[in-house]
């Protein structure tokens, strides 16, 4: 672990005097990683409910009794000031050895981290710091590593990311982030079950994995012999539910994709998926206004945020646009001219080279349909331009195996995306609901399969048989959580809000030298 502008050796010798310490509490018959305390009172309510006490209120509370780890210590001779933090805040302690008598000794030999327990009275400093004087402490746990001391300047970001406890402990920023994730799953769930939906959990480990274009995970169960695939959406078990009655269903659940990591990629994480039968994907438009309008009132007291200095306007009604017509538009093509595949390849190189998007790497081969392209195209061209909350809707069929065609065109599909500050936040659909329709587009994807894409979408024959049923008219949404998260915490990387990203192994010197 780096410790600010202390060099390794300089650490390893900080470690050193710790395990000495160590040593010497176990000498003197001590514990150094002791047994329960009976706290009384945590550092957050105190404040809460004293910050503006007087000094006879503060002689009235009596004594009081706090725990956690030493975040600073000053000594001053017979006296010594630290700051005790415990899950709740700080607190501001004064020591003195006229008080505590012999055991001021150990209090002196406190290092920054370790825990204690101190009983004591309120009182307030000249300099107006709210403080329990130690009347009595007593030794909870060793810390055999100091601090970092200036984690603050640390340019890798990555040992943030991988000793993440440490990350939370000295920078109170990264607690508000997980604060905040919590409190927005807690809206999201307020929010859908006041609307009737029903909570449900759903297998992770799935024989089939289906319900998005991504490659999975795979494992193997012994005891029954069973290859088996994390999963990579919750869509079908979930429509499954429509089908045996459950009208109004969601799931707050972890989504694992063999892909890339990038600023808004993670393998493994956070998905809500909601289905409401009777309804469409307009409904679904209406419906994620409203969320998104719950939680930023609930999250930031209103409809604006700011997005890496953008501003952020959650007022409904938000604009719709169409997909061609934004892929025909960032070509100068017309909607016609995009079923051309050599068009559309010549197009796309000369609007990369004008912008400096390599097209050539994205592998195109002479084979590859217009439908792959416009993906690509999309994603590289049109998206960047969509900062403000943006339903792109009507997507090609061919990229929608899941979804409702069109009454009116059946080569596009019920379809929407939401895209807030450049990022896809959610992805919805009327669903498609025959199954014999959708028999025929999984016997779609099982040839583009043979042919080479390995993120196509498997054969389901239960899911089949779960439509042969019936599934009523039904509208589906999928949300990325760690997205919203980065949204309302306004947070560039995906990693900011995950506590524990994937990450490469650290190598044997690192875990042994803690550099």
């Amino acid at each position: 672990m780096g410790t600010g502008d202390a060099g390794p050796h300089h650490a390893s010798e900080l470690i050193r005097r710790r395990y000495d310490k160590l040593a010497g509490i176990r000498a003197a018959g001590g514990d150094p990683f002791g047994a329960r305390y009976p706290v009384s009172h945590w550092a957050g309510p105190i404040h809460a409910r004293f910050d503006q006490a007087g000094d006879d209120e503060l002689k009235a509370v009596g004594p009081v009794s706090a725990a956690g780890r030493i975040m600073s210590l000053r000594h001053h001779g017979k006296s010594c000031f630290a700051h005790l933090r415990d899950g709740t805040g700080t607190i501001q302690l004064y020591a003195r050895a006229d008080v505590l008598g012999e055991a001021y000794a150990g209090f002196t030999q406190l290092d920054v981290a370790d825990f204690i327990g101190v009983t004591g009275e309120l009182f307030r400093t000249r300099t107006g710091e709210l403080t329990i004087q130690v009347k009595a402490s007593t030794f909870l746990a060793k810390s055999l590593r100091p601090l970092p001391d200036k984690w603050h300047g640390l340019k890798d970001v990555e040992t943030r990311y991988r000793q993440r406890y440490v990350d939370l402990l000295v920078n109170p920023d990264v607690r508000d982030v997980f604060r905040l994730r919590t409190h927005l799953i807690q809206t999201i769930r307020r929010f859908l079950d006041a609307r009737g939906f029903l909570e449900v959990e759903t297998p992770m480990m799935q024989a089939i994995p289906g319900g998005a274009a991504a490659r999975p995970f795979a494992t193997h169960h012994n005891a029954l012999d069973l290859p088996l695939f994390l999963r990579i959406a919750i869509e079908l078990h979930l429509k499954r539910l429509v089908v045996g009655g459950v009208d109004r269903v969601y799931e707050i659940g972890r989504i694992f994709r063999n892909e890339g990591i990038s600023r808004e990629h993670n393998p493994e994480f956070t998905m809500l998926e909601f289905y409401q039968a009777y309804a469409d994907y307009s409904d679904l438009m209406e419906l994620t206004e409203a969320l998104f309008g719950e939680l930023g009132q609930t999250l930031t007291g209103g409809l604006s945020l700011t997005f890496q200095g953008e501003r952020i306007d959650l007022t409904p009604p938000w604009r719709r646009l169409t997909y061609l017509d934004e892929v025909a538009r960032a070509l100068e093509l017309s909607r016609d001219a995009l079923r051309a595949s050599d068009t559309v390849r010549t197009r796309a190189r000369d609007v990369g080279r004008e912008r400096g998007v390599d097209v050539e790497g994205w592998g195109w081969a002479p084979t590859t349909p217009p439908y792959r392209m416009w993906k690509d195209i999309f994603e590289a061209f049109v998206e960047p331009e969509l900062v403000q909350p943006t339903f792109v809707v009507d997507f090609p069929i061919e990229l929608s195996p899941l979804a409702k065609e069109k009454r009116e065109d059946p080569f596009l599909v019920d379809r929407f995306e939401l895209f807030v500050a450049r990022m896809e936040m959610a992805n919805a659909y009327s669903e498609l609901n025959d199954p014999i329709e959708q028999r025929r587009r999984f016997d779609a994807q099982l040839r583009a399969r043979e042919a080479g894409d390995e993120e196509a979408h498997r054969l389901d024959e239960d899911f089949i048989r779960a439509l042969e049923y019936g599934l009523p008219p039904t509208a589906g949404e999928g949300i990325g959580i760690d997205r919203l998260v980065m949204l309302f915490a306004d947070k560039a990387s995906i990693r900011e809000v995950i506590l524990f990203p994937l990450l490469r192994p650290e190598s044997p010197d690192v875990q042994q030298g803690g550099e």
